[in-house]
């Protein structure tokens, strides 16, 4: 893509208002823009990251069998009272109402709904075991929006939800999906723990939450060195160096950031709400459900956290916004800007995303923009392209050499 074309709105100065290294980067970088506390337009760039974390969830809950629809953010206040969250849920459901005076909510989550789908639709054990998620808009009246989009009021997440006969299918259910997103985790490259947690609003018998570890999280885990006991310290009073509880190492203390949670829900919710099934006897049962969430914003300054380099971003392979940056540093019909365009069709020819910064700005300007855009592999096209010989970067090893244009082509990215 040439870069002329690509609304890439790079800063010059740090931003005062970002604290966390990630956030930072973000804005200089031109990923994000913010709008209000709490809420950001996903710019051009951040969003090409963006819809490749999307597709890399899609594709382990498809291939475990889950469907995709979307409902709406805006949800009936009778709803939430069937439910009897609409009293409960507290200051961070944000409430409205519309012209004709009737009570709405913007979903901060969307457990009444999909349950009043599934209602209107499954009454027989015949039509279950059945998984549904969807990828969306969330609003949550955040008291203290911080840290950029580690926690804010409009972010973009993926729940799922699981419909079931009986507890033994929804345990089957709960392993599958926790076996999606570990698959998910490590095909974005991130260092994370699996531990117990507090159920909170959500509710429901048990659940789990995916810690990225890392400085700016919010919560504070514990787990052991040696096993794979870990936990949020709302559930166990436990300091570095003490035994592990399951017998295994000792435990060590970290900073984690939410970038998901997976609880077993029950009854919790198909009960009041009367999501009954008829079983195989005859008999009315209510539906046994899952709920499993991704913060997929969240998940872009996570990843971010862990992977900078410096003041750059150096993303993870599978949702680098661009596989080359190509860098000519002659003007636009100079022999050395041909060798450039040239480059840059070989390599599109052999799969490859290409970013080529066609751009008649000086070579400055041109290497302060590329370090802010962060594209690991990148391509200086200079006075010795016309023998063939061009500069290849590698930021995210820093390593810098001259090589030949065949030997590039040869290279895989």
């Amino acid at each position: 893509m040439k870069q002329s074309l690509l609304f890439i709105p790079t800063l010059r100065e740090m931003p005062k208002e970002a604290e966390a290294i990630s956030h930072k980067i973000l804005l200089k970088g031109g990923y994000i823009k913010q709008n209000a506390a709490g809420v950001y337009t996903y710019l051009p760039l951040g969003y090409r990251v963006i819809k490749k974390i999307e597709n890399i969830i899609r594709e382990e809950l498809d291939n475990i069998g889950c469907s995709e629809l979307l409902m709406p953010a805006l949800q009936l206040k009778d709803l939430w009272v069937e439910s009897g969250r609409w009293d409960n849920y507290g200051k961070e459901l944000m409430r409205l109402k519309d012209r004709h005076d009737r009570d709405f909510c913007l979903g901060p989550t969307h457990e009444e709904v999909i349950t009043s789908i599934v209602r209107d639709t499954v009454t027989s054990y015949k039509k279950l075991p059945i998984a549904l998620y969807q990828i969306q808009t969330k609003f949550r009246d955040e008291f203290r929006p911080r840290f950029g989009l580690m926690r804010g009021r409009e972010f973009i997440m993926k729940d799922l939800y699981t419909f079931s006969t009986t507890q033994e299918d929804l345990d089957e259910w709960y392993l599958k999906v926790r076996g999606a997103y570990q698959n998910i985790l490590n095909r974005l490259e991130l260092n994370y723990r699996i531990v117990r947690a507090d159920s909170g609003n959500i509710g429901g018998k048990s659940s789990e939450e995916f810690m990225i570890l890392c400085d700016i999280g919010e919560d504070t885990i514990v787990y052991s060195d040696s096993s794979d006991f870990a936990s949020n310290t709302e559930l166990y009073d436990l300091k570095d160096g003490d035994p592990s509880p399951d017998g295994i190492g000792t435990i060590k203390t970290a900073k984690g950031i939410e970038a998901g949670h997976i609880f077993k829900l029950g009854a919790k919710y198909s009960e009041p709400m009367k999501a009954m099934f008829i079983d195989k006897d005859g008999k009315q049962k209510p539906i046994i459900m899952g709920c499993y969430g991704i913060g997929i914003s969240r998940l872009l300054m996570a990843v971010l956290e862990q992977h900078y380099k410096g003041d750059k971003a150096v993303w993870p392979k599978e949702i680098r916004p661009f596989d080359v940056h190509i860098l000519p540093l002659d003007k636009e019909g100079t022999p050395n800007y041909q060798v450039a365009l040239d480059l840059c069709d070989k390599l599109k020819k052999k799969g490859y995303d290409v970013l080529f910064d066609d751009r008649s700005e000086s070579p400055g300007v041109k290497f302060k923009d590329a370090d802010l855009i962060g594209i690991k592999n990148r391509v200086i096209v200079g006075r010795k392209a016309s023998d063939g010989i061009i500069e290849f970067e590698d930021l995210e090893n820093n390593n810098n050499e001259e090589i030949t244009i065949e030997k590039l082509l040869e290279m895989e990215f």
